[in-house]
């Protein structure tokens, strides 16, 4: 299936004239489904166990071997000294010649824009990205341009992305990029360095050379990892293309589209598909054209595959600049400096994103003034403010990383969509939601990068969670100290695909067969063409086991028994009073109710509605406030009869427990109240004046 899949890939890149295949190459290249290209075994790992023995039958051959390499890379190194001591010499007004020392590359002018191009499609693959791209940030002194060639999902993903992570000197760009270089990147790549030093190797490239590549450093090209192995054509040992520097304009000149359709088409009447996708192709074409590679000294793509020799590449782990992840094992590969590796990769990968929004001192670039753009409203806001930090966390922009996990789901005309946000302390509720709510789930999770490694591993280790694929995780990263529980709607909210939306909270489970139901009520009632919030009833329970009810008498039983209570009703009865548990005890059919003060029932209602207000963070009136506009609207609020959702207990959080202990949290919590009224009054008009008399 892998290799009909890469061949009809294939094909379809040879049949694209209008398309520049120097980047079409690329696109096969991390697809969620795809084997990873770099994969030296490619998917023969039924031999593993017998290449994993003919290595071992050659180490005690490799270790002669490693030792002369050894002796021969410290010789390298001490004449690299010298030839560096005779430059200094020269340079000094010595009379000696100037010698061209090794790795000597002029430095990058200080405000010179990289621009990098990374292949990246699907869910997967943009979670790759982020920690690739936290280790560029992390070493990089120069503005960026990354140039991402991708699918549709990842340009969604990653556009939110970097418009919410705002870091200074970045551009970001979705399509191909004209008349200049490019370093192109696997996301399965860590940097040791700041890539200026990579960038800057392309004042080396002469004549015709136009690629540069580092040898690959296992011997599958060499044919001889098992009986019959018949590798695509390449130059020796062949080429990895984990990293990659691109002279486009070289290219265009020299036809690389002719040339390199015409040598694909051609070895694959007799290979009829590639195995390692665009490495197989780079590699037969500069079998042919060996005057268009440049040799990347091999510090520039360390690759840990599996049987390589990558080992002997380097004396230090000093020496090196970039790690490459492209064995199917990843962070479980062999190698002796692994644990090392393996480190670093893990600091990047759960190292906090906002603290590389950081400007870089000197240099204004088009795109430097994103993050002071989304700064700007600061401006206005006084220190002296006593609800400063309400007002300035309300203009935060969260980085925020749609869909994390793999999202597969064509919505059904009339469905409808759950949708809640959750920290990493509600993480448990996930599986017993996903038992009460078959339907698709749009959720936002607030966390910061390290909580986003738990919820992964979590998540990947729950069948639960792993069977469903219709629930779009979309991570909001931490930053601030109020939970910004409006923003986290507005984007679950903003994701959503179905016609309608059931607004529900993380604690809440809904009861089995909520979902059919709610479709079935959307069509009857018809609440698409009418200004229409149908209202779930909400009930509690103080107890953590519960024999969740089946059925509406059930839970009336329960009520009377004293097992379950109605929501709230011990500390805030305003919240749900007008819901008339009362009526909805005997009630066979829908009943409408009348909005009344601090009402906040949990509704099912159609996707375009008005947001959150985001000026409520942490605890109180984020959802009263949108009730009320709701209601400005002219929503007609109905009780539907035979639903319910059930609270489930937990420790109180840290925004009540700020609002219970602090006066000022409460005073601001009015000041905004009467704030967010008066912009109603302004919005609506006069239908909005009756919520300025309220207290």
């Amino acid at each position: 299936m892998l290799v009909r899949w890469r061949k009809n890939v294939l094909v379809l890149l040879l049949a694209a004239g209008a398309i520049p295949v120097t980047y079409m190459v690329y696109f096969i290249a991390t697809s969620d489904d795809a084997f990873d290209v770099n994969s030296d075994n490619a998917g023969v790992s039924a031999l593993e166990t017998r290449l994993v023995q003919r290595v071992r039958e050659v180490e005690n051959q490799n270790i002669g071997l490693r030792k002369q390499l050894s002796q021969t890379q410290n010789h390298l190194l001490r004449l690299q000294m010298t030839l560096a001591a005779a430059n200094d010499s020269a340079g000094a007004g010595g009379n000696g010649t100037k010698i061209k020392c090794l790795n000597a590359e002029p430095d990058v002018p200080k405000c010179e824009v990289i621009h990098v191009a990374i292949v990246c499609a699907g869910h997967n693959s943009t979670r790759d990205v982020v920690t690739l791209i936290k280790s560029i940030l992390f070493y990089r002194h120069n503005p960026l341009h990354l140039h991402f060639i991708s699918d549709s999902v990842a340009q969604l993903i990653l556009t939110k992305l970097f418009e919410s992570w705002s870091v200074a000197e970045v551009e970001v760009s979705f399509y191909p990029a004209d008349s200049i270089k490019v370093i192109v990147l696997d996301t399965d790549v860590t940097f040791e360095t700041d890539i200026a030093e990579l960038w800057k190797i392309f004042r080396v490239l002469k004549g015709k050379q136009a690629i540069g590549l580092v040898e690959n450093q296992s011997d599958w090209y060499l044919g001889k990892l098992w009986k019959n192995h018949q590798p695509w054509p390449a130059l020796g040992r062949g080429f990895n293309t984990g990293v990659i520097l691109l002279d486009l304009k070289m290219l265009r000149e020299l036809s690389w589209m002719q040339m390199w359709r015409l040598i694909a088409e051609k070895e694959l009447m007799s290979m009829l598909a590639t195995s390692l996708a665009d490495q197989d192709i780079f590699n037969a074409v500069l079998k042919q054209h060996p005057y268009l590679v440049y040799r990347l000294p091999c510090q520039w793509n360390v690759q840990l595959s599996m049987n390589t020799r990558s080992e002997q590449c380097y004396s230090e782990v000093a020496d090196i600049k970039i790690i490459h992840w492209n064995s199917p094992m990843k962070l479980k590969v062999k190698n002796k400096h692994v644990e090392f590796f393996r480190n670093k990769y893990l600091t990047f990968l759960e190292y906090d994103g906002n603290l590389l929004r950081r400007e870089l001192f000197g240099c204004q670039t088009a795109s430097g003034g994103e993050g002071a753009r989304n700064q700007d409203p600061l401006g206005e806001l006084t220190e002296d403010d006593d609800c400063y930090d309400f007002r300035s966390e309300r203009e935060l922009v969260h980085r925020t990383h749609l869909y994390y996990m793999d999202y597969r789901y064509e919505p059904a005309p009339d469905d409808v969509t759950l949708v809640a946000q959750l920290s990493l302390d509600r993480l448990q509720m996930l599986e017993l939601i996903c038992k009460h709510w078959e339907g698709p789930i749009s959720i936002a999770l607030y966390m910061s990068d390290a909580e986003a490694q738990q919820f992964l591993r979590y998540a990947l280790g729950s069948d639960i969670l792993m069977a469903r694929k219709n629930i779009g995780y979309h991570i909001v990263y931490r930053d601030g100290q109020f939970y910004p529980v409006n923003y986290l709607r507005n984007v679950a909210l903003q994701e959503v695909k179905t016609s309608y939306v059931f607004l529900s909270d993380i604690d809440f489970l809904p009861m089995f067969g909520l979902y059919e139901y709610l479709k079935k009520a959307a069509t009857t009632m018809a609440i698409g063409k009418q200004k229409k919030a149908l209202v779930v009833p909400a009930f509690e329970t103080q107890r953590y086991r519960l024999q969740f009810p089946k059925s509406k008498a059930e839970l009336l039983s329960m009520l009377d028994m004293g097992t379950l209570f109605t929501f709230r009703y011990h500390v805030w009865p305003k919240g749900h009073a007008p819901t008339n548990f009362a009526k909805w005890r005997t009630a066979t059919t829908p009943y409408t109710v009348n909005w009344e003060q601090d009402f906040e029932p949990y509704i099912m209602v159609q996707r375009d509605i008005p947001q959150f207000d985001q000026r409520f963070l942490g605890f109180g009136w984020n959802k009263v406030s949108h009730i009320m506009e709701l209601d400005v609207q002219g929503y007609e609020f109905v009780v539907l009869p035979n639903a319910f959702v059930i609270h489930m207990p937990h420790a109180p959080s840290f925004d009540i427990a700020k609002f219970r202990s602090s006066s000022n949290y409460r005073k601001c919590l009015k000041v905004l109240k009467a704030e967010f009224q008066k912009d109603l009054s302004k919005k609506y008009g006069i239908k909005a004046l009756k919520y300025l008399d309220v207290e």
